[in-house]
């Protein structure tokens, strides 16, 4: 499936691949790899709730502000939530990255291999091979409760928002 227009990149239209996701459904799996290059699926955090901060590369100032307030956020939310931040990033440059930024609260995963998340949700770009900057949370059921898809992949999300839909499943 794809769908165009959804997003930009500095104002030029991208298209998306995969099965677009809404708020209500059940949440497909996926399969993403872990800083030591082990497979992690949404079935490894069944019955938490799950926040997946999406980010097209942790190498980019957008990304690396996102990753780190959702941190800091992290340390503030019980065991019950875990929030995850999937990219295309090779799971070296992940690893490196959450070193030198203190990243520590977190899960960091990479989708680089096969793009199983990005189809599986929806937000995989064709035109870049990167994913769409975007947040989605899944209650303890596996049920999607919020989905912010950011119109233009250089901008940030609504943190706020997310936080405080977040804190209502807690």
């Amino acid at each position: 499936m794809e769908r165009k227009g959804v997003i930009t990149f500095l104002g030029n239209p991208l298209t998306l691949i995969g099965t677009e996701i809404k708020v209500g459904a059940k949440s497909g799996d996926f399969t993403v790899l872990d800083k030591e290059l082990k497979e992690i699926t949404l079935k490894n955090f069944s019955s938490k709730i799950k926040l997946i901060s999406v980010t097209p590369s942790l190498d980019t100032p957008v990304c690396d502000m996102q990753a780190r307030r959702f941190n800091q956020e992290a340390a503030k939310l019980p065991d019950s939530v875990v929030i995850m931040n999937i990219s295309m990033d090779l799971p070296f440059a992940i690893s490196r990255f959450c070193t030198s930024a203190g990243i520590d609260k977190i899960k960091t995963y990479s989708d680089h291999r096969d793009a199983n998340f990005g189809n599986a949700f929806g937000v995989l770009i064709r035109e870049l091979r990167l994913l769409a900057r975007s947040i989605f949370i899944i209650d303890r059921d596996d049920t999607v409760r919020y989905i912010e898809l950011v119109p233009e992949l250089t901008n940030h999300p609504d943190y706020d928002k997310a936080l405080a839909e977040l804190k209502k499943l807690i």
